[in-house]
């Protein structure tokens, strides 16, 4: 691969083609004849190489990774240890379901969940393929634990595209759309996202109202609580613009939930894995411990894999009643293995940590003299930069924002919103400062330049 340091070219970007090169362009051709259309394609980038936080197209363009395959690939692309443990692994045996047969490697992860996850380490794993499996199977055990039926969920929340998942999930109307009637039993209330919160721009003000709103209106008018199964709420909220909530928030509603006997189901399928500077933005909130947490995307480098970790008394289902195929598979737990090994032994934890500190650092420097930037959150390398029409009115720049993801693009830099018109900065856990540079460098000067207009 042609790519950083080796490469002739400033900052190790290269654009040896227009955008989409002639290969690049005769592959989205041929994708879009057999794919389905449901798939949502931004600008048109296609990988055929990639390593650390650098990927390569068909036609030898390289760019700067800042979306890590949707926060995905942790550890970055091909990462030398992730790929000996794959083929090692591979060279064994490819699979053997665990939900009939035992196997070393799935226990070997479950162990290292169970201990390093909020609370007790006296707790049980279930091996899921992704995120929304895990949610789903997260709400089936919150049912099943409680006998109770009903679940509160969060405006803006994601939690993936099944129908249980899309049920809890309302980041965008359209992801619902035409799919209705969807789980019976969800409600939703307010998360406090204190730069857009009905309850003013004050975050503890925030979070204490949207406690007592779901106190003193979702119990009262709409939802027994006595009758809720569980709380599903990310820790920090991925799709929905990468909003941190205030401290005191989830300890609160840990509090109001245990008053009730009612689970709380952490998220942590974007945040967790390390993306917030601790192995999981739970860990954010001193005394916030979950009943249930369900993990995916960072836990195996790109392979998939997703995880319910849920406390010994709260995971006493039967035999039989959740299964799976493919969930916990020994070449995609091998890659976990090393994963965890990087992030914990190797330094990417706390590189996240460092340099996310930095870039969120820059990226407030640039609020103040940007008419643009309404706000600038995040926590480690979850960082999310929301653009205004002005910064007065808090206007969505919509088209704005979606002009700026494709001219960083065009920059060599690939990046993706979230929310109604936030920028979200999802690198590989192993991103250097140099390249946080480089990518602030040009992430800066095109929302500079398309503000301009």
């Amino acid at each position: 691969m042609t790519a950083h340091p080796q490469a002739p070219s400033l900052n190790g970007i290269v654009l040896k083609t227009p955008l989409p090169g002639p290969h690049t362009a005769a592959l989205i051709a041929r994708d879009r004849a057999v794919i389905s259309p449901s798939y949502t394609r931004g600008y048109p980038l296609a990988i055929a190489r990639g390593q650390g936080a650098w990927v390569e197209d068909p036609d030898g363009n390289v760019f700067l990774d800042f979306c890590a395959g949707i926060a995905v690939c942790s550890t970055g692309h091909s990462h030398p240890k992730v790929v000996a443990a794959i083929t090692q692994q591979a060279q064994q045996f490819i699979h053997m379901s665990g939900t009939d047969f035992y196997y070393s490697g799935m226990v070997d992860v479950a162990e290292r969940l169970a201990k390093n996850t909020p609370g007790t380490p006296d707790k049980k794993v279930f091996f899921a393929n992704s995120g929304a499996e895990a949610n789903e199977g997260a709400l089936k055990l919150a049912r099943y634990a409680t006998g109770r039926q009903n679940i509160i969920s969060f405006f803006r929340s994601f939690h993936g595209r099944t129908f249980g998942a899309m049920s809890v999930t309302a980041s965008k109307s359209l992801q619902r759309k035409g799919f209705s009637p969807l789980l019976p039993g969800v409600f939703h209330t307010y998360y406090p996202y204190h730069y857009r919160a009905p309850f003013g721009p004050d975050p503890a003000v925030t979070g204490k109202k949207c406690l007592e709103f779901i106190e003193e209106f979702l119990f009262k008018f709409t939802c027994r609580p006595d009758e809720v199964a569980a709380f599903i709420v990310e820790p920090i909220q991925g799709e929905g613009g990468y909003i941190v909530p205030p401290d005191g928030f989830l300890q609160g509603l840990q509090a109001l939930a245990r008053q009730h006997g009612i689970l709380i189901i952490a998220d942590e399928v974007q945040a967790g894995m390390g993306r917030s500077g601790k192995l999981w933005a739970s860990q954010h909130f001193d005394g916030f411990e979950p009943d249930i947490m369900t993990s995916a995307k960072g836990i195996a480098s790109g392979l998939p894999l997703g995880a319910i970790i849920a406390r010994s008394d709260v995971m006493t289902w039967e035999p039989g009643t959740h299964a799976t195929t493919f969930g916990g598979n020994p070449v995609a737990c091998a890659s976990a293995l090393a994963t965890l090994d990087i992030l914990e032994h190797d330094g990417a934890l706390a590189n996240s940590a460092e340099q996310g500190a930095y870039m969120l650092a820059k990226l407030a420097e640039f609020q103040q003299e940007s008419p643009v930037v309404g706000d600038v959150r995040g926590r480690g390398l979850m960082i999310g930069i929301e653009l205004v029409t002005d910064k007065a009115s808090k206007g969505k720049a919509v088209e704005l924002r979606n002009r700026v993801v494709d001219r960083c693009f065009e920059k060599g830099l690939l990046v993706l919103g979230c929310g109604d018109c936030s920028i979200r900065l999802s690198p590989p856990l192993i991103v250097t400062r140099e390249q946080c540079d480089i990518a602030l460098g040009i992430l800066t000067a095109v929302i500079t330049e398309c503000a301009a207009g």
